[in-house]
């Protein structure tokens, strides 16, 4: 287990790499990256002021569907559901990923003290700093959680549509946040390189977890854990006996008083025993 958790820290080390390379371009102000973002920021605007219809249907899609808020009253549900159905792992899983994936977006936030782009006529408005953003963060997060639980119990023709809407939710949750000028583009990208590192370090130490209970790891396309579809989704606790087949949790062949259940044990003995006797 130790090794496998390991192992779980390696892979969300190396995830997090590219982010901590978008970290540094941002904090050194490298050329290329800022005309990115301001030539994003003026363009996205203006097509903001010159269509007002436009801007609102982005601030609902913002404020309302793909709000933090929201996204984390799902996974909220999700899990008090998993808790429901005695999948106990998944629902840590779940809950972890999510509050730590908040925790360490808002710790990112303070570390890095970007300023929100500041446009001359703004339609929008967003308190505390700029990277990473938060709403491509959560995004990123809950949906990969909401996919990842609920992929077993999808039939296998439609979860390519499962997994178009989980991309299309995260990447127009990038896109209304630049277009809405509360973030710059580096900001969305940061937050989904982040949130995509907390995603894998959680599911790999959940992998990790799984193979310790002597289940087999699963593809990404089959979620994290298939056995959801069954009525008992949790392995059973090491050494408790399984009524189905019967076998014997201490391996001795013996029950705990010490008999043999066939009783051909004690029989033979108790016929060597007056063979011997009568020798």
């Amino acid at each position: 287990m130790g090794l496998r958790l390991l192992g779980a820290v390696g892979a969300g080390a190396l995830a997090a790499v590219p982010f901590g390379l978008l970290v540094v371009l941002v904090q050194g102000a490298w050329p290329p990256l800022l005309r990115v973002d301001t030539g994003a920021a003026r363009r996205l605007h203006e097509v903001a002021l010159e269509h007002p219809g436009w801007t609102t249907a982005l601030r609902f899609l913002s404020d309302r569907v793909w709000d933090p808020a929201t996204l984390r009253t799902a996974v909220a549900l999700l899990t008090c559901w998993l808790l429901y159905r005695r999948a106990w792992r998944l629902a840590a899983w779940a809950a972890t990923t999510a509050i730590g994936g908040g925790v360490i977006g808002l710790l990112a936030k303070v570390v890095v003290e970007r300023a929100r782009p500041s446009l001359q006529d703004p339609v929008a408005q967003a308190p505390g700093f700029s990277f990473p953003s938060g709403h491509a963060m959560t995004a990123t997060t809950s949906c990969a959680i909401l996919l990842l639980v609920l992929l077993p119990l999808v039939a296998p023709r439609w979860r390519r549509l499962c997994w178009t809407l989980a991309v299309v939710s995260v990447v127009g949750v990038g896109f209304t946040r630049i277009a809405l000028g509360v973030h710059w583009f580096s900001d969305v990208i940061g937050g989904w390189l982040l949130g995509g590192a907390v995603v894998v370090l959680t599911g790999w130490a959940f992998e990790a977890w799984r193979s310790d209970a002597g289940r087999h790891r699963t593809a990404v396309t089959e979620g994290l854990e298939p056995e959801l579809t069954e009525e008992r989704p949790e392995p059973e606790p090491y050494g408790e006996r399984d009524p189905a087949d019967g076998s014997d949790p201490t391996g001795t062949g013996d029950p705990a008083d010490g008999t043999d259940p066939a009783g051909g044990g004690d029989s033979a003995g108790r016929r060597d025993a007056a063979g011997g006797n009568g020798q």
